[in-house]
């Protein structure tokens, strides 16, 4: 039973070794990449109707070749952490396609085409992991959520505000844009891009020349203040994403060891001699300082500060 307990860990070890070669080679980038890549190309040619019901069979059959492959890939990631299985769960990239390989063998989702159409779409973002430059985007999009949050909230609150004093200011001579608080907004909101800001401007100096006024302002801060502080969010975040990526390229220096501590040994038998000419010096000190604090009890075969002989080899 302790052989068989033993023989357990080396047995993930050597799994994750042996798993972790081929995951970690360069080739096996390559070829999920081009996977990935052949993947979209098949999505694409399903959008067809003549193409994809000529080759209805040969496509079907190539997405099970995908599926396939992609569940041997996912389970070659999962045998190089055998040996630390909960490093492969921290990892979000491998629980994003664990989620989405998986997926395909669910009953319920593989009888509704919709959901699956968009879970082998999702395989397209697994492209992310082998490019470092949309893997830092993604997560910066991730980071910049919460910048993003108290943006579309004060952004609706201002849409709000001047959808209100539109529709106080302008409904009855232009229902037909602030005819109520909806078409307002819907305004509102395409002005926003300066899409159409001309002819709204031009209409409403037809209803009064102080409509400037409200068109000026609402440009100013919708289009340029709230825009420039979601620029600024998202760039903040992309730098720290970008010194999130650095510091995890960048291998961590081994700890020192501690003072005092023995330097490893490396097999040099002059190291082995001065360790061992170390311990007996120590052990000499001890034996004087037990010696002086009670006389009477120290060795009385040989003195305290006598050398210890030498042992064989030593």
């Amino acid at each position: 039973m302790t052989d068989r307990t033993a023989r357990a860990p080396r047995r993930r070890q050597a799994v994750a070794g042996r798993c972790r070669e081929i995951t970690e080679a360069r080739w096996f980038a390559v070829l999920v990449f081009a996977l990935i890549l052949a993947n979209a190309a098949v999505l694409g040619v399903e959008t067809y109707s003549g193409l994809s019901d000529r080759w209805q069979q040969g496509l079907r059959t190539t997405e099970y070749a995908f599926l396939a492959a992609f569940t041997v890939e996912i389970l070659l990631r999962a045998g190089a952490h055998a040996d630390r299985p909960k490093d492969f769960f921290r990892d979000p990239w491998n629980l994003f396609d664990l989620v989405v390989v998986l997926s395909a063998f669910l009953p319920v989702i593989r009888e509704n085409g919709t959901v699956l159409r968009l879970l082998r779409l999702a395989r397209v973002l697994r492209a992310a992991r082998f490019l470092p430059q949309l893997r830092i985007i993604l997560v910066a999009v991730g980071r910049s959520l919460p910048g993003t949050a108290s943006f579309l909230l004060v952004g609706g609150l201002l849409l709000y505000l001047y959808a209100m004093v539109g529709w106080i200011c302008f409904s009855a001579e232009d229902p037909e844009h602030f005819g109520s608080l909806g078409r307002a907004v819907l305004t509102l909101f395409l002005l926003m891009t300066l899409d159409g800001l001309g002819d709204a401007v031009r209409a409403g100096l037809e209803i009064s020349r102080w409509s400037i006024l409200y068109y000026a302002s609402y440009v100013l801060l919708a289009s340029f203040v709230l825009v420039n502080v979601l620029i600024g969010v998202v760039i903040t975040s992309l730098d720290e994403a970008r010194s999130m990526e650095a510091d995890e390229e960048v291998p961590r220096p081994a700890e020192p060891p501690p003072a005092g501590a023995q330097p490893p040994y490396t097999g040099d038998p002059a190291l082995l001699h001065a360790r061992v000419t170390a311990a007996r010096r120590a052990l000499d000190d001890l034996e004087r300082a037990l010696a002086d604090a009670a006389p009477g009890t120290g060795p009385p075969d040989r003195p305290a500060g006598a050398a210890r002989p030498v042992a064989p080899g030593g």
